[in-house]
Order: C-alpha cells, then sequence, then structure tokens
C-alpha cells in the first residue's frame, strides 16, 4: 500500500510517499520520497511566521512537492498511484492546516482514496520508536509510555496509556 503523507501545520510545505506493509502490529513503512519547502526566508521580515502569508506559500507549493514526490517516487500523476493520503489536522495554524486538508481532499477524490486525520504531536511521539536501516518498523511498544515533546508552541508532557489514549 503506498500512502502519500502531507504535512502543513505551520510554515514548511512537506509531502512524503511511503509503501507500507503489515498489519496495525507488526506495520513496516519504506520511504519512497520525501520532500518538503521551507518558508522560512519569506517570514523573516515580519520577525516569525505570518500565517496569511504561510497559507498562501502553502497553496503555491503543494502541487510543487506533489509533483517532486511523485518523480523521486517513478509513479505517474495520471494512474491511481496512491492507496491512501494522510494529512496533519493538528495542532498548527488554521489557515495552514486547511490547505493541506483541502488539497488532500482533492487528491482523495481524483484517486478514490481514503483520508487519514493525523495528529502532528502524536506523529512525533511515535516517529522515536521506529528502527531506520532503510525502513521504518513500528516495534511492540509496551504501554505506558511517557513522552516529552518540544516542538514550537506545542510543548507538553504526555501520559500515553495506550494507541491513541493521552
Amino acid at each position: 500500500m503506498k500512502i502519500l503523507s502531507i504535512e502543513t501545520s505551520c510554515d514548511d510545505t512537506a509531502i512524503s510517499i511511503m509503501e507500507a506493509k503489515g498489519g496495525v502490529s507488526n506495520a513496516s513503512f519504506w520511504v519512497l520520497a520525501n520532500n518538503s519547502n521551507s518558508q522560512i526566508n519569506i517570514h523573516i521580515p515580519y520577525g516569525g511566521v505570518y500565517p496569511k502569508l504561510a497559507k498562501r506559500e502553502h497553496t503555491k507549493n503543494l502541487p510543487i512537492v506533489l509533483e517532486a514526490c511523485l518523480e523521486q517516487a517513478k509513479l505517474e500523476k495520471k494512474e491511481k498511484p496512491i492507496d491512501a493520503i494522510a494529512v496533519t489536522y493538528g495542532p498548527g495554524l488554521e489557515m495552514c492546516l486547511w490547505e493541506g486538508i483541502i488539497f488532500a481532499q482533492e487528491l482523495a477524490k481524483k484517486w478514490n482514496a481514503p483520508v487519514i486525520p493525523v495528529n502532528h504531536m502524536e506523529g512525533h511521539i511515535f516517529s522515536v520508536f521506529g528502527r531506520n536501516n532503510g525502513k521504518f518498523k513500528i516495534p511492540k511498544i509496551e504501554f505506558p509510555i511517557l513522552s516529552l515533546l518540544v516542538s514550537g508552541g506545542h510543548t507538553q508532557l504526555v501520559l500515553t496509556k495506550k494507541r491513541m489514549q493521552y
């Protein structure tokens, strides 16, 4: 199964394409493509992220970053290259998140693929458990776990009782 992931929670436009194998308890992922477009330079004059500008840049950058990912993964845009689309739904700048969500919905309709909403912070928690030797494998995790997330305005201490239960 090929999964396209979209991240637009703040000022970076990022898309990756992964090949997923296995089930929920033994999932493995191989990264086929990973591209991003940073907006840091255009926000410098404002002393931080200017949300309306970030939204506009996501609108401009999403098709460009998608094209680069499809090319890198050697997939054709006209066929159904993707089986599912994951997209960040929060937390983040609302107008930026909506750009990613709308783009994901448009692709889902075009490719007849389901949309998987992803919590940005949850992604940070579970990404540290993966192994990286050309593939990302989620090992069996002994719960509960305590995580310290330090990520911009979303710094938090999280007790995870089990997957999806905080």
